[in-house]
């Protein structure tokens, strides 16, 4: 997987949410006190992932992306232990079900079946498809998070389902790949549901293509557009990777140390990802 919900960093206004407190939590328990775990993400935090990374043979950026979420998650059912023991499971016991096409979540519970509109993630950083359960909930995260927080169980970053303070994103493909609610629906449902509920996320399945040279499609815009935010590609954004494009790649890959061959694979993706959420501080979940 290439995306990890939002990017966490040191920003000028410094990051904060739920997301940034179970760093925090997983950090101190492993012994990196990261400074009080108060879902800021400071400095001290910022050198705690550091030494984590450097113990974990991870790159020492300080950015906590999918490697990091991998390598903090590994034991992920030491800290989220399920609240409800497996017996209590059955067939009128919460489910959710999230369809990212529709951009519709449906939950059923005691025989009957409630839907709410949704935020789903966007072409470059998708929700994630599959089987999952709910790990952790906390009220009031706030900020982009909204009224309520419900942490799923996707090992490679911190996807949840959490209210916002964007209602007019609801309905639309926006997201770094959480599922966003309107805050009166996502405390409706926050009630409604418990740690270790089963959440199932279906819909189009994401392919990474390696783009090179005569390649079309929305993937090959997307990356345009991203070279273009970041000042390597100053031409329209048509959709179709000619020489053009080619070339504005290996400008970036170069920049970035990366095999300047220009093609677009998941090592410039992923690097482009990184480069695009710094340069437009895009920090919302």
């Amino acid at each position: 997987m290439l995306s990890a919900s939002r990017l966490i960093r040191i920003t000028p206004n410094l990051m904060c949410g739920p997301d940034i407190l179970e760093v925090q939590e997983k950090l101190t328990k492993l012994g990196y006190k990261p400074g009080t775990p108060n879902g800021v993400y400071t400095e001290a935090t910022r050198q705690a992932v550091r030494r984590f990374q450097d113990f974990r043979g991870l790159k020492m950026d300080g950015l906590v992306g999918p490697d990091t979420w991998k390598e903090l998650n590994k034991d992920q059912r030491a800290f989220h232990p399920l609240k409800k023991p497996k017996s209590s499971v059955s067939s009128s016991s919460p489910k959710i079900h999230v369809h990212v096409d529709t951009r519709i979540l449906t939950l059923t519970s005691n025989g009957t079946i409630t839907t709410y509109p949704v935020a789903v993630g966007k072409l470059s950083t998708p929700s994630p498809v599959g089987e999952w359960t709910i790990v952790y909930k906390s009220v009031d995260p706030g900020g982009p998070f909204g009224a309520r927080w419900m942490r799923l169980s996707v090992p490679w970053g911190s996807y949840g389902i959490h209210g916002t303070n964007n209602p007019s994103s609801i309905g639309k493909a926006v997201s770094h790949g959480c599922i966003r609610l309107y805050n009166e629906n996502v405390i409706e449902l926050y009630d409604r549901v418990w740690v270790g509920t089963p959440v199932s996320i279906t819909g189009t399945v994401r392919k990474i293509r390696n783009l090179r040279k005569g390649f079309h499609g929305e993937d090959v815009r997307e990356v345009q557009q991203m070279l273009s935010d970041l000042g390597y590609y100053p031409y329209a954004i048509d959709g179709y990777y000619g020489n053009k494009t080619r070339l504005a790649v290996i400008r970036f890959q170069k920049a970035n140390g990366l095999t300047p061959d220009g093609i677009a694979g998941k090592k410039t993706y992923k690097a482009l990802q990184i480069a695009h959420d710094l340069a437009t501080d895009d920090t919302d979940p």
